[in-house]
């Protein structure tokens, strides 16, 4: 999954009736967000967490007094997608030694069940697609409670009410296109995946490796049945681990269409567009969760980057245009990612916490497929990187 943030701020001339709409939304959220506060609803231990009132610059002078060092485990497909969050934070930062990791969140998730059982951890901070570890952690007691400036401003949908853990960006996961190789036949739904004119032309990841492609092709069979399916391995997809393969072959013109990757709808040059598909036809989007490990080393570290990663310079900025909080204006031809009612934004979480019905998922998946072929995208790390 691509988490690069790396495009420049989102213009706010001429959106100031957007700015006030999104202030009062920002407000009525915030007095909703109390309520739940107060009676400690999604915390681990029920007290009360108010908002973080500090400062970055605070925030920051704290952290170096600490020690100055943060590692963070993020998931992701290659190292490169976090290079915009590293350098964002370092030229902001200077002073803090800052160590991301990137992994495939299945794998980070199961490092740091290993590291916590054996008294080893390493991260500070955990950034995962995996949703469901979010709310076993802290039924388990091992995230701290937390809310960082802009808490109040972020969805309900993208945030555990007491603190435990706050989405810090959004992400879709659609199809992408070779603008050159598809011509006016543009593909608008995924049933264009199955005619017989991309035979041979569709990269695509593996549904049964990733859990959120593995819900979008779940939402294909909803929608368009098993039957969809067959056609489509009759396509003859060039499938490959990593969500960003799909994109990467498509935008080098070795592919016409490539599914289950992420983008931006705000991505208009190149010779590649990612899109969403006409309104009825299911894609998917969540909010990738971040929260501290309790039992880090360096808790100050770890809520600067919370804070900063909501801060308005960030979410101003995000990779896809969307952001988690209600009162960051978006770009022209962009709304809020709650409102695409065929995201299926309420449905992930809930797929994510059914490991049975995922793993029936991935083997019925890999009878249409094959199994998953080659070694993991961003290299095998082991038990304990970043140490």
């Amino acid at each position: 999954m691509s988490s690069n943030i790396s495009r420049r701020s989102i213009l706010a001339v001429g959106a100031g009736a957007t700015v006030a709409a999104a202030t009062g939304a920002a407000t009525a959220n915030a007095a909703e967000n109390a309520r739940g506060d107060r009676s400690g609803a999604g915390s681990s231990s029920g007290v009360f967490v108010r908002e973080e009132t500090r400062s970055l610059d605070q925030l920051y002078q704290a952290a170096l007094a600490e020690g100055g060092k943060l590692v963070v485990y993020a998931g992701g497909d290659v190292d490169d997608q976090l290079a915009g969050v590293r350098a964002g934070f370092r030229s902001r930062f200077p002073d803090i030694d800052l160590t991301i990791v990137v992994d495939y969140s299945k794998f980070h998730d199961v490092r740091i069940d290993n590291q916590l059982a054996t008294d080893t951890l390493v991260p500070d901070v955990v950034q995962l697609q995996t949703l469901q570890d979010f709310t076993r952690w802290a039924r388990q007691g091992e995230l701290l409670s937390y809310k960082p400036a802009g808490f109040s401003a972020v969805h309900p949908k993208f945030k555990d009410p007491g603190g435990a853990w706050t989405a810090v960006m959004a992400v879709a996961f659609s199809f992408v296109y070779n603008v050159a190789a598809v011509g006016a036949d543009v593909p608008r739904t995924p049933l264009d995946f199955v005619d017989p004119r991309w035979k041979g032309a569709i990269a695509s990841s593996y549904p049964h490796d990733d859990d959120a492609v593995l819900y979008l092709f779940s939402l294909y069979v909803r929608k368009y049945g098993w039957e969809w399916v067959a056609k489509f391995a009759a396509q003859q997809p060039q499938f490959a681990r990593g969500s960003h393969k799909a994109g990467v072959a498509v935008g080098a013109g070795q592919k016409s269409i490539g599914v289950g990757s992420s983008g931006s709808l705000l991505a208009t040059g190149g010779a590649s567009r990612w899109a969403l598909p006409t309104e009825g036809h299911p894609f998917m989007a969540w909010g990738q969760r971040a929260a501290i490990l309790k039992q880090g080393a360096h808790p100050t570290a770890a809520k600067l980057y919370l804070n900063w990663m909501l801060s308005p310079e960030v979410q101003g900025s995000s990779f896809s245009g969307w952001s988690v909080r209600t009162d960051i204006p978006l770009k022209s031809g962009l709304k809020p990612i709650w409102e695409y009612k065929d995201a299926n934004l309420d449905g992930f979480p809930v797929f994510m916490e059914d490991r049975a019905r995922i793993e029936q998922l991935k083997q019925t998946f890999a009878l249409y497929f094959g199994e998953v072929q080659g070694a993991p995208s961003p290299g095998v790390l082991g038990l304990h990187p970043g140490r």
